[in-house]
């Protein structure tokens, strides 16, 4: 008799990666295949990084570090938030990770015993709430839909209380909606008065279209900082995907208590990604051209999708995505991106991946590539739809 499968491993698939895999394999058959599904530069790490990194293949043991990060790594963080945001965060708050979603697992597993309850915006990046229920805890979804401009207010976090902790991202994904300072202040002020944990998802912070966003480590108020826990990530901005790198920043009373579920669960994050990591500080100016890059292929689909009947589109402040209602042609969303890849050859996410319930209307457009790739899928498309 076989042994049963854990229920934990029921969660969904992550079908933004289940869409690439697909079109991978379409590309293997010979198809000419425009990959619009995945979150991923299409541009590799700074040469600063790549130099950093041959440097510690010649020079150093590569063994294990802290589980909390490599001690110059942390500084030179601490540095970036100087540096960036002009906002001193301790070092020694500042835990290194394997990848955002690492940090993830590990601030759930500190701060969440199972049966907690923890809100998601729904549209929202899957993972958060399929790592919830993998963990036995309960993700609470606040239907943040397009009236709200793909924002939850206040109110609607106020119906969903009790909580024990809060989850949102600014950029967002799929939307590429962001959260003003005024929202971040009331959100914390909530958290404070109501006792439960704030995450904040900061990790396409960088890659903006109207100014500066600014971190939530910025609040000035010690009780909302008390309940703050920041996730950021060298992948999106700092164009390290596969390096898998993160960072956490979270308030003093957790430091030992994920330190402790770091050294059992991961011994420490990988070393030769800590140590070239510290030369992504700087290459600000090598990535802020990415960004212009994106700027471009924004633009590019916001004045060109239309023309192919693709003209309900999300805000996009901020992040590479561009979110597209789609129900004037379907009411299955997996169906239609899969019908469009076979059809066109380009490549996009559902949106039942980051919307179970109104995602059937919606697909998610990455426009993190190339601006050559952005005018051929425009011009597919376009073809498609006439």
């Amino acid at each position: 008799m076989m042994p049963e499968i854990a229920r934990r491993a029921g969660i969904a698939a992550f079908l933004a990666m289940e869409v690439m895999k697909e079109a991978n394999r379409a590309a293997e058959r010979g198809g000419s295949i425009l990959h619009l599904e995945v979150g991923q530069p299409s541009t590799g790490a700074p040469q600063a990084v790549i130099a950093a990194a041959r440097k510690a293949l010649g020079t150093e043991r590569l063994g294990y570090t802290d589980a909390l990060g490599h001690d110059r790594l942390r500084e030179a963080i601490a540095g970036h938030y100087r540096h960036y945001y002009g906002v001193a965060v301790p070092p020694e708050r500042i835990i290194v990770t394997t990848g955002s979603s690492g940090a993830f697992l590990l601030s759930f597993l500190a701060a969440f015993d199972a049966g907690a309850r923890v809100a998601v915006t729904e549209p929202g990046y899957p993972a958060y709430r399929n790592i919830l229920r993998a963990l036995d805890i309960e993700p609470v979804a606040l239907a943040a839909h397009a009236e709200l401009g793909f924002r939850p207010s206040l109110a609607l976090i106020e119906q969903a209380l009790p909580l024990d902790g809060l989850l949102l991202a600014s950029p967002g994904n799929p939307t590429g909606t962001m959260l003003d300072e005024a929202m971040v202040a009331a959100l914390g002020a909530q958290a404070a008065r109501c006792g439960h944990w704030l995450i904040l998802d900061e990790i396409y912070h960088g890659i903006t279209y109207g100014g500066r966003a600014k971190t939530a480590l910025a609040l000035n108020n010690q009780a909302v900082r008390d309940r703050l826990i920041v996730v950021n990530s060298f992948s999106k901005y700092f164009c390290m995907t596969g390096w898998r790198l993160g960072w956490l920043v979270v308030p003093p009373a957790l430091v030992a208590p994920i330190e402790r579920l770091a050294q059992n669960l991961f011994i420490s994050p990988p070393a030769l990604s800590q140590l070239a990591g510290i030369a992504a500080f700087t290459a600000y100016d090598e990535l802020d051209r990415n960004v212009v890059r994106y700027a471009r292929n924004r633009d590019l689909l916001l004045n060109e999708l239309p023309a192919a009947g693709f003209d309900r589109l999300a805000p996009a402040d901020g992040a590479f995505y561009l979110y597209a209602d789609v129900a004037r042609w379907t009411s299955d969303s997996q169906a239609f991106c899969r019908r469009m890849l076979a059809q066109t050859g380009v490549a996009t996410t559902p949106g039942v991946d980051f919307d179970p319930a109104a995602g059937q209307h919606y697909l998610r457009l990455s426009f993190a590539g190339e601006t050559a790739d952005m005018a051929q899928a425009v011009e597919r498309l376009k073809s498609w739809k006439k």
